[in-house]
């Protein structure tokens, strides 16, 4: 029979954690769905994992030579059959239900092109979050495209329950970036309108404990984040957008790298509350900051 739901999840370099994802995901119940896995060229015991755990478990596998996360998506949403489209990150985990819940508020709702959730954080230490994670709980019951562009709002990456038809609609991951969420919330808030979420947690985000390539990694968000934006350039919430995005990675640069935010203050410096409000913690010592 045709799943109703693909669930789509590139692999990398997690052995440690990718059959927690691959169980977790097929002991979903009362839907039907399809299990999608790529190992991308991992350099550990991934691709082997995965092997045993297809032949076990039922589900598709391909091993290949690392090509990326955004085609590894477009692959696996080549060969998905579902009505539905959802990711899951191959350290992370699938809370009992979480199919069943999205899928639910889709079939209510036929007019909604995607709905998102509640997440939970694994921490390093391997304990689960008491409470969903706060940041995300503000975006009930909705986020617009504004809410989105201006970063007032922000969506989990694998907090995703789309429709089939609305992904093929704007394009699918676009290959145009290295970041394969926010270009796609964009398109289709641009598109549709007002993107519902639910309160439901659906999700379990693993956080490693690892601060090393933190600075390498903001920069890099940072400057695809300015080319995304740049898509929307005639947009009347353009200037809002930059002005607030230059605020957040000044924000994030006063925690890593004070010295760098204290050299590049002219370009990141703006009058307004989201940067005066952030300004304070060049000042504060890293001990007593929350990144």
């Amino acid at each position: 029979m045709k799943p109703v739901i693909s669930i789509l999840m590139p692999s990398y370099n997690h052995a440690s954690f990718v059959e927690g994802a691959v169980r977790s995901a097929m002991e979903q119940k009362n839907v039907s769905f399809e299990l999608l896995v790529i190992d991308d060229g991992s350099t550990d015991e991934s691709p082997h994992i995965l092997k045993k755990l297809s032949e076990e478990l039922g589900f598709y596998f391909l091993a290949r030579e690392n090509k990326g996360l955004i085609q590894t998506l477009n692959e696996l949403a080549a060969i998905a059959k579902g009505k539905y489209i959802r990711t899951l990150a191959s350290d992370d985990i699938m809370p009992p239900n979480s199919l069943k819940e999205q899928l639910s508020y889709m079939e209510a709702n036929p007019e909604a092109p995607a709905c998102f959730g509640q997440v939970k954080r694994i921490f390093p230490n391997g304990k689960l979050e008491n409470k969903p994670w706060s940041k995300y709980l503000k975006n009930i019951p909705y986020v617009s495209f504004g809410d989105l562009f201006t970063f007032k709002k922000e969506i989990h990456g694998c907090s995703e329950f789309i429709r089939r038809s609305a992904f093929d609609s704007v394009g699918g991951y676009s290959s145009k970036f290295k970041i394969e969420d926010f270009p796609l919330w964009l398109a289709l808030s641009s598109k549709y309108g007002n993107l519902p979420v639910i309160p439901n947690v659906i999700y379990y985000h693993r956080i490693h404990a690892n601060e090393k390539n933190m600075h390498k990694q903001i920069a890099f968000i940072h400057n695809q984040f300015l080319e995304i934006i740049a898509e929307y350039k005639q947009h009347e919430l353009y200037a809002k957008s930059l002005r607030n995005l230059k605020s957040g990675w000044f924000s994030c640069l006063a925690y890593s790298n004070k010295k760098e935010a204290f050299l590049r203050l002219p370009e990141f410096f703006s009058f307004s509350w989201v940067f005066f409000r952030r300004f304070p913690k060049l000042f504060i010592p890293k001990r007593f900051l929350k990144y």
